[in-house]
């Protein structure tokens, strides 16, 4: 493949295969393109917008340049938000997989060290002492005997670290800021997602619907990559499209200061402990419950209702369930 006829094609506005993608990540791992081509590439798909295939393209070069995580588990769900919202909201997805995973649904978190907020989910993991690995074995012995696994990003998708200078140099966001949710090493069947506006709300549906996957597509009207509770957001999954109202789930508007993680990881950790100790401030456990209670409804195909949903999530709180989940989760993993 010779990048030169990729980067006439993008001038003459054409649309790139998921075949030609995949093998420009495979490429860009053996070094065979120029720093400067690699740099126009990824400039010119920011001008244009990425395409479904194209996306999909670079997922599969990445996962298949990667390390994989074959779990000996048939359906579990990975809980993510496509960050850069800028909020600085606590570890609401994290703390909700534990939540999920003390309801007694299996969870694979995939995630990575924060980027624009002071604490990503492999901070806060990391800070109650948890060692990441890519050790199949142990991998698998969370995900039986706790119930959840965490897939810390840079473990596996060894692409990244190829255009990391680059996005680093160019400033701005670029096709790999799409491409966390999609690079999971272990594939989930099931994914409840965050994201910052409609515009990655439509791309994501169109992706995931090609995937075959069950999913939800989260989004706080007011910005966020996750529901806030700040304001009505909408929900998008293979059974259909609305928007709530926090009122919808029996919740009251949430403030945005009671959304934010704090000035400093250790803070952020506080407030995730908070949670899972059932102590936080209402509007926390409230911004938890309802996150976790459409991942949950992921995992159950839609046949529960959003309501029955709440129930089974505050129920994994009030009993302990999802605290005796982390502690189990940290103790496989420290």
């Amino acid at each position: 493949m010779e990048m030169k006829d990729i980067l006439n094609r993008m001038l003459n506005h054409e649309e790139l295969s998921r075949e030609e993608t995949r093998d420009i990540i495979v490429g860009i791992t053996k070094s065979e393109f120029p720093e400067e081509q690699i740099t126009a590439l990824l400039t010119g798909l920011q001008m244009r917008g990425v395409t479904v295939d194209e996306l999909l393209g670079f997922r599969d070069g990445i996962l298949a340049t990667g390390v994989p995580a074959i779990l000996d588990c048939d359906r579990y769900i990975d809980v993510v938000g496509t960050g850069g919202d800028r909020k600085n909201t606590f570890n609401i997805s994290t703390t909700s997989c534990f939540v999920i995973a003390g309801a007694g649904y299996k969870v694979a978190k995939h995630g990575n060290y924060a980027a624009t907020s002071v604490s990503g989910a492999s901070n806060v993991i990391k800070n109650h002492g948890v060692q990441f690995t890519d050790d199949i074995d142990k991998l698998n012995r969370s995900i039986n005997e706790a119930g959840i696994v965490y897939l810390h990003a840079q473990l596996f998708a060894k692409a990244m670290k190829f255009v990391g200078p680059i996005r680093k140099a160019l400033q701005f966001p670029t096709v790999f800021n799409l491409l966390g949710p999609l690079v999971n090493p272990s594939q989930p069947k099931c994914q409840l997602l965050g994201v910052a506006n409609l515009d990655q709300m439509r791309l994501y549906n169109q992706v995931y619907q090609k995937l075959g996957i069950d999913f939800g597509i989260v989004n706080s009207i007011d910005g966020y990559d996750e529901i806030s509770l700040t304001s009505d957001f909408k929900v998008t999954t293979n059974n259909y499209e609305k928007i709530f109202k926090p009122q919808d789930l029996c919740f009251e508007i949430a403030k945005p200061e009671e959304v934010r993680g704090g000035a400093t990881e250790e803070e952020a950790k506080d407030i995730f402990d908070a949670v899972l100790e059932n102590r936080a401030l209402p509007a926390q456990k409230n911004i938890v419950l309802a996150n976790a209670a459409f991942g949950i409804q992921v995992m159950e195909k839609g046949q529960k209702s959003i309501e029955e949903c709440v129930e089974i999530a505050r129920e994994s709180i009030d009993s302990g369930k999802a605290l005796a989940t982390f502690k189990k989760f940290v103790e496989i993993n420290s």
